[in-house]
C-alpha cells in the first residue's frame, strides 16, 4: 500500500507540474500576442491606416450592434478587429434587441498567437502574418 500510495502522490505532482507549466506557457503567449497587438496598433496610427467603426454581429450572423470601438478588421468576416488603443476584439455576440438598440460594450478579449486554433484546415494563421498583411493593406 506504500507503494501505491507514493505512486499516487508522484502521479498527482507530475499532474500538478504539467498544468503549472501549460499556464506559465499560455501566459508568455498571451503576453507575446498583446505586445504584437499593441505594436500593430501604434504603427498603424502613425503610418494613418485609416480606422473605422467596429461594429459586432450577433451569434447567428444577424443583426449590427454599435461598439463605440474604432479600429481595424483582421478578416474579411469582420469577426476579429484591433482598437486603437491597441486592444483585441472578437466581433461576435449574443443576440440581444436592447443591444441592437443601445449598442453594445465589448471587453478585450486575450488574443492568441495563432487565430482559428482548432479550426478547420485552412482557418489557422499565425496573428503576426494577419498584423503584416494588414498593415500592408
Amino acid at each position: 500500500m506504500g507503494t501505491d500510495e507514493s505512486w499516487h502522490e508522484q502521479r498527482a505532482r507530475a499532474v500538478a507540474a504539467h498544468a503549472a507549466d501549460r499556464e506559465r506557457r499560455a501566459a508568455a503567449e498571451a503576453d507575446q500576442a498583446r505586445r504584437l497587438v499593441a505594436e500593430f496598433a501604434r504603427t498603424a496610427l502613425a503610418r494613418g491606416l485609416p480606422t473605422e467603426p467596429l461594429v459586432a454581429r450577433g451569434h447567428d450572423g444577424k443583426g449590427r450592434y454599435r461598439t463605440g470601438l474604432r479600429g481595424w478588421y483582421l478578416r474579411s468576416d469582420r469577426g476579429l478587429a484591433v482598437s486603437t488603443d491597441g486592444e483585441f476584439y472578437l466581433l461576435t455576440i449574443a443576440p440581444s434587441l436592447i443591444g441592437r438598440l443601445r449598442g453594445v460594450t465589448l471587453t478585450p478579449e486575450t488574443p492568441r498567437l495563432v487565430l482559428g486554433e482548432g479550426g478547420r484546415d485552412g482557418e489557422r494563421i499565425p496573428l503576426q502574418q494577419v498584423l503584416e498583411r494588414r498593415l500592408a493593406g
